[in-house]
């Protein structure tokens, strides 16, 4: 099995405003000078969090959707990120994950946040999704999705597990940064997978700060990167799947995970 190399894009988002962020991200993205197989945006990243359906949700193929196709296809690489899609009148947080001949798959956002006007806008996802790139298995998640360990528990079935990766796309504010690192490795830890978690940096519209500490972490819960507080950063990270192969085989303890049912 081939290595997998991703790219986290740490940004600021300007807050409502979906030209300047899709500038923005451009310029970024077209910057990023190594081979990758995968870039990842911080959850809504044509917006910042903004709970505004009216003025910030677009159609499945409406602007924002129509950057992240030309950039994988541009970059020869996956591009992973949210938007805010409406649905006739009903609003959804969808992850969209764009591969570079244009074809996407796409994850809503199960757990809405309770402290926000999002728990009453935006309808709930019911789907976990698996997305296939390069012979790996991923797991995409969307901020809040974090705090759900059942939600996101990786399964063994055939001998084979159910994900390799787990992908978190945030907007997670400083006053809940140490939970957020916390929570990265543990999610590796007890799904023996790598996690992925990219976040935005700088105060959005209602605000709130944030510090970014987008991170990559092994299935051991070793971190890998952890991007400087506060400041943008891109960086590309290579997973060694022959690495996660050797533990998962050396230290079986996924055998005995429980069985269980999400309803």
């Amino acid at each position: 099995m081939e290595n997998l190399t991703i790219t986290l894009i740490q940004a600021s988002l300007f807050w409502e405003e979906r030209q300047k962020n899709l500038d923005h991200f451009r310029r970024l993205i077209e910057g990023i000078s190594e081979p990758t197989d995968l870039i990842l945006l911080p959850e809504v990243f044509n917006h910042g969090f903004s709970i505004n359906p009216e003025h910030c949700a677009e159609p499945i193929e409406g602007p924002s959707m129509q950057f992240l196709r030309e950039m994988a296809m541009t970059k020869k690489a996956a591009v992973a990120a949210t938007l805010l899609i409406h649905e006739g009148e009903i609003f959804v947080n969808r992850l969209l994950f764009c591969y570079p001949d244009g074809t996407f798959l796409t994850y809503d956002k199960r757990h809405l946040f309770r402290l926000s006007p999002e728990i009453r806008r935006i309808r709930r996802g019911e789907q976990r999704t698996v997305i296939p790139l390069k012979g790996w298995k991923l797991m995409p998640m969307i901020c809040y999705d974090l705090r759900f360990p059942v939600w996101s528990k990786n399964r063994i079935t055939g001998g084979e597990y159910e994900y390799d990766l787990l992908l978190i796309l945030a907007n997670w504010p400083v006053v809940r940064s140490y939970a957020w690192k916390m929570l990265m490795v543990s999610r590796a830890i007890e799904n023996m997978a790598y996690t992925a978690g990219v976040n935005r940096v700088g105060k959005d519209g209602n605000g709130m700060d944030h510090t970014g500490d987008s991170m990559v972490v092994d299935p051991q819960g070793k971190l890998l990167f952890q991007a400087p507080a506060g400041e943008e950063c891109v960086h590309t990270v290579t997973l060694d799947y022959e690495e996660m192969r050797e533990f998962r085989e050396s230290y079986p303890f996924g055998l005995d995970w429980d069985h269980f049912t999400i309803h």
